[in-house]
């Protein structure tokens, strides 16, 4: 089965983290531009936080820990979700087909936040 007809064949659970974790996503890659002050402020101290728990956790998101701890009572299912440590990564691939390495992935992911933070300062700074 291709990874595009696993992903859509997500389970209640599946989809709920799925749509969770674009949430997530779609803040930190625009909340840099909302325009209000007291969000700004959140998500200055929201990207880091993100970023200290990937380094805690191993590379892994929290959401997907919760997801195998629901499934499998466990916090680390590596063996059964392909997604853990790779979430961003693995819809990338699915969406594009464009498979980078965890290296690679972690540099446009550390860069764009880091972007997104600054941008996000500069705006806080000046609001």
């Amino acid at each position: 089965m291709d990874q595009s007809a696993k992903a859509a064949g997500r389970d209640g659970l599946g989809r709920f983290c799925f749509w969770l974790h674009m949430a997530v996503l779609a803040f930190i890659a625009g909340g840099w531009a909302l325009p209000w002050h007291g969000v700004l402020l959140v998500y200055l101290i929201f990207l880091p936080l993100v970023i200290g728990q990937w380094r805690i956790n191993r590379d892994a998101c929290v959401l997907n820990n919760a997801e195998n701890w629901l499934r499998h009572r466990r916090w680390r299912a590596p063996e059964t979700n392909a997604e853990e440590g790779a979430w961003l990564r693995t819809l990338l691939r699915r969406v594009s087909g464009l498979a980078l390495s965890k290296r690679q992935m972690d540099l446009v992911i550390y860069f764009s936040m880091g972007s997104f933070w600054a941008v996000a300062l500069v705006r806080f700074l000046r609001s």
